[in-house]
């Protein structure tokens, strides 16, 4: 297959964000505006990505890193010039250079592929991806001849009352034959309202030469859409969820309420997974088939197997197993693992801790640092002491142990297997294996002592 490069325009200050935040860095369901970009350009296996920066650059080159190379663009001359910045990069090769802006995340991947088919099936020097859009203000027009062969592109600002009435735009997304576009660039000049270097300029260049335009119109001028302020922030996160929900739900997973449920680009979730109202799946989750999550579940990097419950509850970065229950109002933090048929219930917290296959943290608990066996019954109250101001130890509770309500463990300690520790007690030693532990005050009643008491007020 011919060889396919591409130059990323991302070197713009991106002033109407009002943000001390690089305009491509700002997120789009839970991913950089660039990095949908760039994503995408992967999936394309484009031979080198080529991103232009300029304004704020060492923050774009320190996110993206070596996921691509960079150019920097010193002036912002416009457009032209920022592409004339990747030259060093990609003139001398041989093959389908496409430019695209750095604040355009909505492009799939089956619109960008009909773009370079059509540019190599045309035999074309360049090829314009454009859009018919209802309000083209702010856009370049697509300006044709009669015989619907491309004729130039003018940019919003430049063109006439009868050329603004056009439609079609250009969505400044385009292909070139690679050889040929840093000849046609060097020739560009400035002569326009802006005094910049407008990339639709190679267009007429490349047609004084005699070599072919054309256009390739996209089917969803909803993926043309750019991102300039919040308010194209906030169309672009809803455009994009609505694409995210309908692939899900389009391979079996039921969402009752999709205008409240928010999923990001890299979840997976397995059929037959109801999602209910206010929940909230990001980064690299993975949920399994037959699994009941929400209303109101916010996990991040979770991983489930099939038969999961979880509502009212945050997960991070932890493990539910098959069959497991979480929730309500409920915190799993980093690092746990809940085994099969396991249970945290309402008001617990559980981090950095594996629970046994069976085993039930029901409510108002913690366990932090702890390995639980399986089959344990970790009762209200009953907490983990895994800190002592400078360090963090462990605690472990075997098999088959019952911890009664209100039980401090203070680590570094062990139940053993089958043992039992009393309501109310605090534990610093280690309970052998079916050992009945008390480690609490003996209780004193003092017969007719309330009346005193009541004296006193």
């Amino acid at each position: 297959m011919e060889n396919l490069f591409a130059v990323v325009l991302a070197a713009g200050k991106g002033t109407r964000m009002k943000s001390k935040v690089h305009k491509v860095l700002h997120p789009v369901c839970g991913k950089p505006i660039i990095d949908h970009i760039v994503d995408t350009l992967s999936e394309l296996e484009v031979r080198e990505k080529v991103v232009i920066v300029g304004h704020d650059a060492e923050a774009v080159e320190n996110h993206l890193g070596e996921r691509v190379s960079f150019a920097r663009q010193k002036e912002q001359l416009g457009t032209a010039h920022a592409v004339m910045q990747a030259e060093s990069h990609l003139s001398g090769e041989t093959g389908v250079t496409l430019v695209l802006n750095g604040d355009h995340p909505l492009f799939t991947k089956e619109t960008l592929e009909g773009l370079i088919r059509h540019h190599r099936e045309s035999g074309a020097a360049a090829t314009i991806l454009t859009a018919e859009m209802t309000d083209p203000t702010g856009y370049g027009r697509v300006i044709r001849k009669e015989d619907g062969s491309v004729d130039r592109v003018v940019e919003h600002k430049d063109a006439s009352e009868e050329e603004r009435r056009v439609r079609e735009v250009n969505t400044g997304t385009f292909c070139f034959d690679n050889r040929l576009l840093w000849k046609a660039l060097s020739r560009v000049d400035n002569d326009n309202a802006q005094g910049e270097y407008y990339l639709p300029d190679v267009i007429p260049v490349l047609k004084g030469e005699g070599h072919r335009i054309a256009a390739s119109r996209m089917t969803d001028p909803a993926e043309a859409k750019g991102i300039n302020n919040r308010v194209q922030l906030a169309e672009a996160e809803k455009e994009l969820r609505r694409r995210i929900l309908h692939r899900h739900m389009m391979n079996g997973v039921t969402i009752t309420d999709p205008d409240q449920t928010y999923i990001e680009p890299d979840v997976e979730i397995g059929a037959d997974t109801i999602i209910h109202p206010g929940t909230i799946l990001r980064g690299n989750t993975r949920i399994g088939s037959d699994c009941v999550i929400g209303p109101q579940a916010d996990l991040t990097g979770v991983e489930t197997a099939d038969g999961v419950h979880i509502r009212y509850a945050v997960l991070q970065e932890c493990f539910v197993g098959r069959g497991a229950t979480v929730g309500p109002y409920t915190y799993i933090r980093p690092g746990s693992t809940l085994e099969e048929r396991s249970k945290v219930g309402a008001f617990a917290e559980v981090k950095n801790t594996r629970l046994g296959a069976g085993s039930k943290v029901p409510h108002l608990s913690y366990a932090g640092d702890a390995d639980i066996g399986e089959n344990v019954n970790f009762s209200c109250g009953a907490i983990t002491v895994n800190y002592d101001g400078r360090q963090k130890y462990r605690t472990t509770v075997e098999d088959g142990a019952f911890i009664g309500c209100n039980v401090n463990l203070v680590a570094p300690v062990t139940v053993r297997k089958g043992a039992y520790v009393a309501a109310g007690s605090t534990v610093t030693d280690d309970v052998p294996e079916e050992a009945l532990a008390i480690a609490r005050q003996r209780q004193t009643n003092k017969p007719e002592y309330a009346g005193k008491l009541r004296k006193k007020d």
